[in-house]
């Protein structure tokens, strides 16, 4: 137990400041304030009324959450056809042999951190977090740093970026070129080709009203073209077509490369209504 005094000198706070702390913890029930004789009167003495304290947050309800997301890192592609100039980085060292398709098959590729293609795909398999839900898919989002630039190449370069989801194509960005050459904020230091050092953080989204990148329509492909309720996956593809007016390929960033510290998400937005009964 401490007198006022005593707890205004620990604290380094003026008497008053502390007195009227005190009153409202004494009005809430967590001090004990006894009258004590002091050498001079009587004192105020203050001490805990109570040892511990449980707080307990008021749940949910409904239980319900408004979105899932799934990061996946870059190297976990399921399938991929790409041609050189083309590669694979760890955090640390080039994965394999640089402009050899055949690394792609190495399994350190789990390990990516940084991955590129002139042309060609890697297509990633996310699971479902919908399929078991009751509640209508609002939206689904897909989020990556992404660069038209590849080690080497043309600064100048567009690439002409397809996404394909559940083998549906949902469309086609044009990327531009990432202006400047100065380290990504991530980018390792011993990593030093330009034109890879950083790229654009791009979500792509489908909803009901149709497919966007940021706030730009790319098609009418919409939620039910996917039938994400039949599936418990969702294959997400990027690549470069071959026949695509701007071919500069692509870079993909994870989250030690780049100027953003994530790899791939998948996130699904729900609606509060159930439109199923649960299972």
């Amino acid at each position: 137990p401490l007198n006022i005094n005593e707890i205004s000198t620990a604290l380094n706070l003026p008497q008053s400041t502390v007195a009227t702390h005190i009153e409202k913890l004494e009005e809430a029930g967590l001090l004990k304030i006894e009258a004590q004789k002091a050498k001079k009167g009587s004192q105020k003495v203050c001490a805990p009324a109570y040892d511990n304290f449980l707080i307990k947050f008021p749940e949910n309800e409904s239980g319900e959450q408004s979105s899932i997301s799934v990061e996946m890192p870059i190297g976990l592609f399921t399938d991929f056809h790409v041609r050189a100039p083309c590669g694979l980085c760890s955090a640390a060292h080039i994965i394999g042999f640089l402009d050899m398709s055949d690394s792609f098959f190495n399994p350190d590729r789990m390990a990516a951190q940084l991955l590129w293609l002139s042309s060609g795909y890697v297509e990633y398999k996310f699971p479902n977090n919908s399929f078991y839900e009751s509640r209508k898919i609002a939206k689904l989002e897909f989020c990556a740093e992404i660069s038209s630039q590849t080690p080497g190449s043309n600064p100048n370069s567009l690439s002409d970026i397809t996404l394909t989801i559940n083998n549906v194509e949902v469309g086609t960005w044009t990327s531009p070129a990432v202006a400047g050459s100065e380290p990504g904020k991530y980018t390792p230091r011993w990593w030093n080709q330009q034109g890879a050092q950083y790229g654009l953080l791009k979500s792509w989204t489908v909803t009901d009203d149709g497919s966007f990148v940021g706030e730009e329509k790319i098609s009418g492909v919409s939620l039910p073209d996917l039938h994400l309720p039949e599936h418990h996956s969702i294959k997400v593809k990027m690549g470069v077509k071959e026949d695509a007016r701007n071919q500069g390929g692509f870079t993909l960033f994870g989250k030690n490369f780049g100027n953003y510290p994530q790899d791939l998400i998948l996130k699904i937005y729900f609606t509060e209504q159930a439109t199923r009964p649960s299972t």
